[in-house]
């Protein structure tokens, strides 16, 4: 019994000290780039445009890049993830079909972001003769967050108990409703961490997007201009050395862009599952 309770003590501290380092590299990473970047943020570094190759003037492009890139990726991998997960979880059976589409979804991200650039490239950029742009880009991160989007989302759907689709079952509804009713909502959090995730692989990536949306720092005109996002800047600014000040202001938007997005998805999420509990 002493040595059981010895060892159960080492492995609870050893489990801590674990959690506790990555904690700490965590908040020291966040720690220096925030104490680096927030003195360079400013109203007008946020709406002025870049001059210079990036050395004067403020990052407005890169910030609408940005959010348009992840957008398009966003909105056209929701639907095809989420759909394919409610597919695999509610309306098939184990079998053939079902693993190799999970095999394929695990094999997918696995693949170096670098090859869907590649893939983006080649086929969005040069075949389809889209140029460097926005929807090329976008497209390219749709491939690449739709293996994620698929495999939170069939997780989050079969984690709900078999007992509230019976019970929606004997009140006469029909798999749609129960479905739409009973089991989305009640896998909305896990659905919604796996798309918060995707957001924020988006709007970090950087080797797919210079392949594909190219790196123009002009304003961006339509989904067909060339952009460049605030990843990439910041990539550009700081190994290029054009101006480590603005890269570290650009490193520090993206921080506090991607904690705003977790906040207030998380917000929402709560709050129609609070609805949806009364």
């Amino acid at each position: 019994m002493k040595k059981a309770r010895r060892r159960e003590k080492l492995a609870r501290a050893v489990i801590w000290g674990a959690a506790l380092l990555v904690m700490g590299v965590l908040l020291f990473i966040i720690a220096h780039v925030l104490i680096k970047g927030l003195p360079v943020l400013s109203w007008e570094f946020l709406t002025a445009p870049a001059r210079d190759m990036g050395r004067a003037g403020g990052i407005a492009s890169t910030i609408v890049g940005t959010l348009l890139l992840t957008a398009v990726a966003v909105a056209i991998a929701i639907p095809f993830g989420v759909g394919t997960a409610f597919y695999l979880a509610e309306y098939t059976k184990e079998g053939a079909v079902t693993r190799i589409i999970r095999f394929s979804a695990e094999s997918l991200a696995g693949i170096p972001s670098i090859v869907y650039g590649l893939f983006g490239f080649l086929f969005f950029v040069v075949y389809l003769k889209m140029g460097w742009s926005i929807l090329s880009g976008g497209l390219t991160l749709a491939f690449m967050i739709l293996p994620t989007l698929v495999r939170t989302a069939e997780e989050a759907i079969r984690t709900v108990p078999r007992s509230y689709r019976e019970v929606s079952f004997s009140l006469g509804a029909t798999k749609w409703q129960t479905i739409a009713r009973a089991v989305f909502p009640s896998a909305l959090r896990g659905i919604a961490n796996g798309i918060i995730l995707s957001v924020g692989r988006c709007i970090a990536e950087t080797a797919a997007v210079i392949l594909t949306a190219g790196s123009a720092l002009r304003m961006p005109a339509s989904l067909f201009s060339s952009a460049r996002t605030m990843a990439v800047h910041f990539y550009t600014l700081a190994y290029e050395g054009i101006s480590m000040p603005n890269a570290y202001g650009t490193a520090a938007l993206l921080v506090l862009l991607i904690f705003l997005i977790n906040v207030v998805a998380n917000a929402l999420v709560n709050r129609f599952v609070a609805k949806g509990n009364k």
